[in-house]
């Protein structure tokens, strides 16, 4: 009887290793090297034809490459169709993924009762019965006689499924409960994420279908599986925000049809996500006025200028080391802003503890973020409001100086049109004077 050979595979990274160890030597992730079996050989059936087209089998100069234009559906939710590019692209596979409960399947389920009525629609649901999935259509209002239901995690029943019926449009909920028998290791391994990906991929292509697939994430909020899965799919779409708020932010990292970065706005309701088409006027509706430490921010995402409030709390520290608590902005960042706040205006903060937050649980990550955080924490120190028709915007450098950013005109833009007028100061140094009332 030949020895069954294995490998350790890391679950975070996919490096592999002969032996088992408590860190994974490439990313630091603990306890993720998992055993897996080493198949001698290649089953016939994981040799599969790829979707690319047969007839360029030598290099060809780029003007001779016939040009098709790609095909696009609008499927009806405005603000999903502006991130998605202009619609979502005829054969292309997506991924989305989000925190439990944050509303992928309550969408995705919307989003194919609107397939529906252009063709047949297929929902896989691997982690859930078709009882679960009809309950939640009935309470979202879906009766789509070409939405067909599929309770399966075998990818290889699946594709049976798949190609007798011929659908337009197949969700996969999610890639991390599927599974092809001819791979050894456990559903949701490193290996069966990767191989499950490029099946679908293969599948879905070659038929023409247009695919999203459901990811689970790590609890440090990233797509759970080895990072070839973002980059076998055409895109990746992320759900964000707290689940103790009613609005899900829904962003595109990855997008081969159309430009990343881009963000849309959705309230979740009793009949499923609803757009909402100013997300400036939604963020600021509950503000509150003539407050200390309350500054609106003139942010952008992607392409898409969006205001919101930037809170911040200056209070005596209790112990001797004070505190420094950020949400919504990298803790880093925030320690540099205190230090260079501490050093040009001679503010004690060293005796202060500080507690910034974005409101409605948005995450930042360009720098234009640190003037108005700036401005709410001196605000918030000398218990002064700021101008209540301003929206800041700017960077600040280590020297104090606040430095230009990208899209200006397009920020200014969006605070006049909500009443607001949009500006920046030179140096920190002027923020008492000039912004504080």
């Amino acid at each position: 009887m030949t020895k069954r050979k294995s490998v350790y595979v890391c679950q975070e990274c996919g490096y592999k290793s002969p032996k088992w160890a408590g860190r994974c030597p490439e990313c630091g992730a603990w306890g993720s090297l998992v055993e897996e079996a080493v198949r001698e050989e290649r089953s016939s059936r994981n040799v599969r034809t790829s979707w690319v087209s047969p007839t360029i089998t030598k290099p060809v100069p780029l003007k001779e490459v016939g040009r098709e234009k790609e095909e696009r559906f609008k499927t009806g939710i405005s603000e999903f169709d502006r991130v998605a590019g202009g619609g979502v692209v005829k054969g292309s596979v997506s991924l989305i993924s989000g925190e439990p409960g944050i509303g992928k399947s309550t969408f995705l389920l919307q989003l194919a009762s609107l397939f529906a009525k252009k063709g047949k629609s297929l929902y896989i649901t691997a982690e859930e019965s078709p009882q679960q999935v009809a309950l939640r259509a009935e309470r979202l209002g879906v009766e789509q006689e070409n939405l067909l239901i599929l309770s399966e995690n075998n990818l290889e029943e699946i594709e049976k499924h798949v190609k007798e019926i011929k659908p337009g449009f197949v969700v996969f909920d999610s890639i991390q409960t599927l599974y092809l028998p001819y791979i050894e290791s456990s559903a949701g391994s490193v290996s069966q994420v990767r191989e499950c990906t490029a099946f679908i991929t293969n599948l879905c292509k070659g038929m023409g279908i247009t695919a999203f697939i459901v990811g689970h994430v790590t609890k440090e909020g990233n797509i759970a599986g080895p990072k070839v899965l973002e980059h076998i799919v055409d895109a990746v779409f992320q759900f964000e925000g707290d689940r103790g708020y009613n609005f899900r932010l829904f962003k595109s990292l990855k997008n081969r049809f159309g430009s990343t970065g881009e963000l849309a706005v959705f309230e979740m309701t009793d009949r499923g996500l609803k757009e909402v088409p100013n997300p400036s006027e939604f963020f600021l509706s509950e503000r509150p006025k003539g407050k200390p430490g309350s500054v609106i921010f003139a942010g952008i995402e992607g392409s898409r200028p969006i205001l919101l409030e930037v809170q911040a709390l200056v209070t005596r520290a209790i112990f001797t080391t004070p505190q420094r608590k950020a949400k919504g902005i990298s803790p880093n960042r925030l320690a540099i802003i205190v230090a260079v706040l501490e050093k040009e205006l001679g503010i004690p903060l060293r005796n202060f503890d500080v507690f910034v937050n974005i409101v409605g649980g948005v995450k930042i990550d360009e720098p234009a973020v640190d003037l108005p955080v700036a401005a709410a924490i001196v605000s918030s120190y000398f218990e002064r409001p700021v101008k209540e028709e301003v929206a800041l915007f700017g960077e600040i450098g280590l020297t104090g100086e606040v430095r230009r950013v990208k899209l200006e005109e397009l920020r200014q833009r969006e605070a006049e049109k909500n009443s607001l007028k949009a500006i920046s100061v030179k140096r920190v140094e002027e923020i008492p004077e000039k912004l504080l009332i």
